[in-house]
């Protein structure tokens, strides 16, 4: 498939477009790290949800929804659809609590909670081992669906696509700084969308699918419709749905779904003008990313059962690709040949956008962690705000150097996930935790992160070579979560809390929930203004919301529009009953 001059014209201009505001964001970011990493805390709910939409939508995630649909049918997509559970739980119990604590990053949390050099420790080894390692896995796997789709639709080498890929982002991530990306992504996120919506119009549209009636009639295809697993296969529904709605939802640390919020998603809530502001940005973002997102993928994903049957179908039709990048993820690129030229170049555009949205903050989000969390706390403690910014921009040139790199050695998106959910197995608790609990400490962090490190470095390369019969990911999962859980908690007893004056400060600035902080500090009359069982039933109002969004769609596409309807009403009600509950959840000003 060649681009022509059409569609180059539309790709050239998306990155005109994209460069012009980076100039336009790049002074303002430039005048101190607060602009550059947090926008002055000014932003709205409405751009910062959709940065975080934005962000989740990268040009990885429709190729995982896609690998997930053609080895496991559309309920495998329960893998990520149960963190609809996590980021409501952020949304009614953490959202004004990051707020709140008016850090510049999340790591900050841990020296305005935790005390003396376990903590610094803690905040300095985090904002390496996640800004440097674990970001650099992320933007690897994102980058590494940039390689596939490259090949497919320009014909390019996977060093020429990173290449171009990788400059382009770090080149307006340093400039623009996180008003530059939000703003940005509020754009991209449109435009994304309709290259997703029309990949799936005419994937519909080829002669071996034969429309939406076609696609519904296959018997192929009709295999892989049903929105939950099959109970009779045990093994496929306990690793589909059981599994991560009883343990993964609360147990592994991913980015965008963390247990009580992290990474870039309380980036955004930090940056929020207020705590209402940050509630309802996530209250967005988790509606947008589930519940009305992801089917234009599943459409595609299911076409391409008819078009590329089996991965030689694949090979036989791009024989120049590399063979070790071909997998199942690849249907999604190679299903957008078919778009007539014009809407290809829109295409192309969308998928850059998806990926220089992701890209971009993630590349602000750990250099954030690089330079007030490493490079100021535990270096230069003392220069000038411009300094910072200049080491953030260096920061952001060598994270992508490094993701690059990995980039190479990935094969899979699904690879990827799983990898980055065996690390973070059985940390997650801790998170949720650690805001409502006196007694966990910075060691009890310390040991659930060493745990899950070590136990993911034995399941990836040393189980199967000591002659072990190999695990399923969903039974790795499990162990990790069990024998992480058990180090944290016995390390939690064993060692002393954190001291009481850091504990009454916490508490004092941040009025979590009283009852597991009255053996530890003085509560006082004011209490946390915040009534539980309000919180507790927008939770649950929540998730049921997005997954009565998620179903209805699905419903009205598989011909049942009665039923989508029906969802569709009964998810709006859920909404107007949240928004009046929203009062008694004790936001601040």
């Amino acid at each position: 498939m060649q681009l022509t001059t059409i569609d180059w014209v539309i790709v050239a201009a998306y990155f005109a477009g994209v460069v012009l505001i980076g100039l336009r964001y790049s002074r303002r970011a430039g005048s101190g790290i607060a602009e550059y990493f947090v926008s002055g805390r000014q932003l709205p709910w409405w751009l910062l949800g959709t940065s975080m939409v934005a962000t989740t939508f990268s040009t990885d995630t429709p190729n995982l929804v896609t690998n997930i649909v053609r080895t496991q049918g559309v309920s495998g997509n329960w893998v990520w659809w149960a963190f609809v559970i996590t980021g409501m739980l952020t949304v009614f119990f953490y959202s004004k609590l990051w707020r709140r604590s008016q850090v510049l990053t999340d790591l900050g949390f841990y020296e305005i909670r935790y005390s003396g050099r376990p903590a610094a420790f803690l905040r300095g080894f985090r904002a390496l081992y996640l800004g440097v390692f674990f970001n650099s896995m992320i933007m690897a796997s994102v980058t590494l669906a940039a390689i596939k789709i490259a090949g497919v639709l320009l014909g390019v080498d996977k060093f020429t696509a990173i290449l171009a890929a990788a400059s382009a982002a770090a080149l307006y991530s340093a400039l623009a700084g996180l008003w530059g990306v939000v703003v940005t992504d509020f754009i991209l996120f449109g435009l994304a969308m309709v290259g997703s919506v029309a990949a799936a119009w005419y994937s519909l549209a080829q002669p071996e699918v034969g429309g939406l009636s076609g696609l519904m009639s296959s018997q192929t295809v009709a295999e892989r419709l049903s929105l939950l697993p099959d109970f009779s296969d045990l093994d496929a529904a306990v690793a589909v749905f059981v599994i991560p709605i009883a343990v993964q939802w609360w147990a592994t640390w991913y980015p965008g779904a963390e247990p009580g919020g992290g990474g870039y998603v309380a980036q955004r809530m930090l940056a929020a003008r207020d705590e209402r502001h940050s509630l309802l940005s996530v209250l967005w973002f988790n509606l947008a990313h589930y519940g009305l997102r992801p089917w234009p993928w599943v459409l595609v994903a299911l076409c391409s059962l008819l078009v590329y049957p089996d991965l030689q179908s694949i090979r036989t039709a791009f024989p120049d690709l590399d063979p070790a990048i071909v997998d199942h993820d690849l249907a999604y690129p190679a299903m957008l040949v078919f778009l007539p030229h014009g809407l290809l170049g829109l295409a192309v555009a969308s998928l850059a956008a998806a990926y220089m949205s992701t890209i971009s903050t993630h590349l602000n989000w750990g250099a954030s962690y690089i330079v007030d969390d490493f490079y100021r706390r535990f270096i230069a403690p003392d220069r000038d705000a411009r300094h910072y910014v200049r080491v953030a921009r260096a920061s952001t040139l060598g994270l992508t150097v490094l993701a690059s790199a990995l980039a190479l050695w990935l094969e899979s998106a699904l690879q990827a996930f799983q990898i980055l959910l065996q690390i973070g197995a059985g940390t997650g608790l801790i998170f949720i935790l650690r805001w409502f609990w006196w007694r966990i400490n910075a060691w009890s962090e310390i040991a659930a992160m060493s745990a899950s490190f070590l136990i993911a470095v034995y399941f990836q390369f040393l189980h199967v070579r000591l002659g072990l019969e190999p695990l399923s990911a969903s039974a790795s999962l499990v162990i990790g979560t069990a024998v992480t859980s058990c180090v944290w908690l016995a390390v939690t007893w064993l060692t002393p809390p954190a001291d009481r004056e850091t504990l009454q400060s916490f508490f004092d600035r941040i009025r979590p929930f009283e009852v597991g902080w009255r053996k530890a500090v003085r509560v006082g009359a004011a209490g946390s203004g915040d009534d539980l069982p309000a919180a507790l039933l927008c939770w649950v109002l929540g998730c049921f919301a997005v997954y009565s969004a998620l179903f209805a769609a699905g419903y009205v596409l598989f011909g049942r529009p009665s039923l989508g309807l029906a969802l569709a009403v009964a998810g709006i009600a859920a909404v107007i009953w949240i928004l009046k509950l929203l009062p008694r959840l004790g936001l601040r000003d």
